[in-house]
């Protein structure tokens, strides 16, 4: 393995406003998202060379990229779409590293957006893959329901409690009452938790993310040319990709994800472990995502991530501060790009509201999770 670590930085980054844009398109919050993202960054698109996206939900394009690009006014020399689920945005990173690495682009903007709390005016219709056969007539058609027979083997193997869930919910919304840019803000208690209807047993309500219209974007570049940037740069020290399985049916076991070689590509890059990250920012599509990931990781033992969320080690000021946004449960659900831009901002310093900011926060871990269960992806990030 190539070792990149801290040749590579995330000199911008950009948010746009999250929660219900019924005027926004998927196309326009793409193009939202890019221009916070080279406004923070003080560069024009005619200096930006390269452009990665998701692909958008129902859109025929193929190229989205190239459109999104040529939209931006980016005349880009490396362009691609990218389809991991939830670890596309950090998959991005990846691949620009590597694309500015291989001589292809100085600068790439990684920028994803959805548009999913409201009605998407974009033209475009749903296309049927063609192994629905398999899962759906059984009732198994979205991600709850992969995610519950998580829970649930978790449960079985190690008296995991719905209650021991409800620490990740309640200390991820403790931290989007301190976003101003979050959706859901009001503190819940365990009562809240406990009460709040099922979804797909054993997770509630209160366990599944939001449905949201919003986006991110951040833009990376080599180390030597961060330095032309206005804003502190933020290091990329390691990173990891595995994708253990397709199909919760080809799935080896539902308690260890792709997370833990992920998790370990990335340490070994950035010649880090788990006792040196200040802060993680960890997929949390359901509580129960965020647990297993914390185990992954290294953060616990396999079995252990029911006591390791308790006691307030998870919060602001605790050992491990997870989610100091307010993550997928409770700022928004825009498949974890904005896990990216929180790192980033906590890396710089005094760029959130003083009291969900990290103290000395100088190196955190930030991770993606895709499809059923099946994709991950993992960033290491550093202050310079």
């Amino acid at each position: 393995m190539a070792n990149i670590s801290g040749k590579y930085c995330i000199v911008g980054i950009g948010e746009t406003v999250v929660g219900k844009r019924p005027d926004a398109t998927t196309n326009s919050l793409h193009l939202e998202a890019i221009k916070a993202c080279l406004d923070d960054a003080a560069i024009k698109n005619s200096q930006v060379y390269g452009l990665l996206t998701n692909q958008p939900l129902n859109d025929s394009h193929r190229s989205y990229a190239v459109k999104l690009a040529h939209m931006a006014g980016i005349n880009p020399l490396f362009a691609t779409d990218l389809a991991l689920g939830g670890a596309t945005p950090i998959a991005m990173v990846q691949h620009a590293v590597m694309a500015i690495n291989a001589g292809m682009a100085t600068t790439v903007v990684c920028v994803h957006a959805r548009k999913r709390s409201t009605a998407d005016p974009t033209p475009g219709h749903p296309i049927r893959r063609g192994d629905e056969h398999w899962e759906e007539p059984w009732g198994h058609f979205a991600a709850a329901g992969g995610h519950a027979f998580a829970a649930s083997r978790h449960m079985y193997e190690f008296g995991t409690r719905s209650e021991d869930l409800a620490e990740i919910a309640i200390s991820t919304r403790k931290h989007a009452s301190l976003n101003k840019n979050a959706t859901m803000r009001k503190p819940i208690t365990l009562e809240d938790h406990q009460t709040s209807r099922m979804i797909v047993a054993p997770l509630r309500l209160l366990d599944c993310s939001l449905e949201s219209d919003g986006g991110g974007a951040v833009l990376v570049t080599s180390a030597e040319r961060a330095r032309d940037f206005p804003k502190k740069p933020v290091a990329i020290l390691g990173m990891g990709q595995h994708h253990p399985h397709f199909s919760l049916l080809d799935a080896p076991t539902l308690t260890t994800l792709g997370g833990k070689k992920s998790s370990e590509m990335a340490y070994k890059m950035s010649g880090l472990g788990p006792k040196d990250m200040n802060f993680a920012q960890i997929y949390d599509c359901f509580t129960i995502t965020s647990l297993i990931t914390l185990e992954d990781y290294g953060f616990c033992k396999k079995g252990e991530g029911k006591d390791f969320v308790k006691n307030g080690r998870i919060t602001i000021g605790g050992q491990l501060p997870l989610n100091t946004h307010g993550g997928l449960l409770s700022q928004a659900h825009l498949e974890g790009q904005l896990h990216i831009t929180e790192a980033v901002k906590q890396l710089r310093g005094n760029e959130v509201e003083p009291e969900r900011q990290v103290a000395n926060a100088q190196v955190g871990i930030v991770s993606g999770h895709g499809g059923s269960l099946a994709m991950h992806a993992t960033l290491i990030l550093g202050a310079l």
